[in-house]
């Protein structure tokens, strides 16, 4: 959830065009974070051709698909991961285009859902889909209810949007619908899928639910918003630093371990040592020799190479 973060960045976004107040699904868009777009790792990554208009499809390993929201300012990342049985859908993005269509145009195969945490800008799909799991957590629970116009409206500001919306969407409309839980998982759950198992990390800090999916045969980690490349935020109400701290050394030590990191936010690749990196960043704020930006509201920037942090 950076909507805030990029417009303190940026200083100020300026769009292009005017600004609408009730825009109409024909508008088109031109913030100035558009002009970063496209992210030139995205070049280095196999495009899948779909005539979806609001994802961009990148088969990022064999059997892993990354599907892309270019067009918002969140630049969420959902991952479906397709063995021989069955495939798995880690988020289900904003919802604010219908992610199931795509999803069954790149594999026949039963779909289970799980989410990296419950972020409304992760669980915009899941009342699309029938096998939904999740964590037994009064912090999920409260969730699935799902989030009303009013909690999600500035994700379709003319600002955070950067070209055309969905055809047929309405942005005063708005909202995530409510999702049933199928069933409960736990840490150490494991998910097989015909050919590849994944394993549930409960990694509690930037909220209490976040997991991460572990690949052990294939060496791969998909890490949720634990780390992504730029502003991660860890100043929400619902944040535990100490709790991320913990799950950041969790991580850091299994680094040697794998082969590839899969973040949900902006690139959908990034070298495990990066978790090192980051173990490292956590400690240096700790010891209060790196001194902050400070950004309005109180809220405090640590920089560094490739990323930053965001405290309260």
């Amino acid at each position: 959830m950076k909507i805030l973060l990029i417009r303190t960045l940026a200083a100020a976004l300026v769009m292009t065009l005017p600004s609408i107040s009730a825009p109409s699904q024909n508008t088109i868009y031109q913030a100035d974070w558009c002009r970063k777009l496209p992210r030139p790792e995205y070049s280095r990554l196999e495009r899948v051709a779909d005539p979806d208009s609001w994802f961009q499809t990148y088969r990022v390993a064999p059997g892993v698909f990354a599907l892309y929201e270019a067009h918002q300012a969140e630049e969420v990342i959902s991952f479906l991961i397709v063995g021989r049985r069955q495939a798995l859908l880690f988020d289900t993005g904003m919802g604010i285009a219908p992610i199931r269509p795509l999803v069954e145009r790149l594999t026949r195969l039963p779909v289970i859902v799980v989410n990296s945490h419950s972020h409304p800008d992760h669980v915009g799909g899941n009342h699309e889909f029938a096998d939904v799991r999740a964590l037994d957590l009064p912090y999920t629970r409260q969730h699935e209810r799902g989030f009303n116009h009013a909690e999600v409206a500035e994700e379709v500001q003319p600002e955070n949007i950067c070209g055309a919306l969905p055809a047929g969407f309405v942005p005063a409309n708005y909202a995530i619908l409510p999702w049933k839980v199928a069933h409960r998982i736990t840490n150490g759950t494991k998910i097989a899928l015909g050919g590849r198992t994944l394993e549930i990390m409960v990694l509690p800090g930037h909220t209490p639910d976040a997991i991460a999916l572990l690949d052990r045969d294939h060496r791969q980690l998909f890490v949720g918003d634990t780390f992504y490349p730029g502003p991660i935020w860890l100043f929400a109400p619902e944040t535990d630093w100490r709790a991320y701290k913990r799950s950041v050394a969790r991580l850091a030590g299994m680094a040697p371990s794998l082969q590839r990191l899969f973040p949900a936010h902006n690139v959908p690749v990034a070298s495990p040592e990066v978790l090192l990196r980051l173990r490292n960043a956590a400690a240096e704020i700790d010891s209060g020799k790196l001194k902050p930006v400070m950004l309005p509201g109180g809220r405090k920037e640590y920089r560094f190479d490739g990323f930053s942090i965001l405290l309260r």
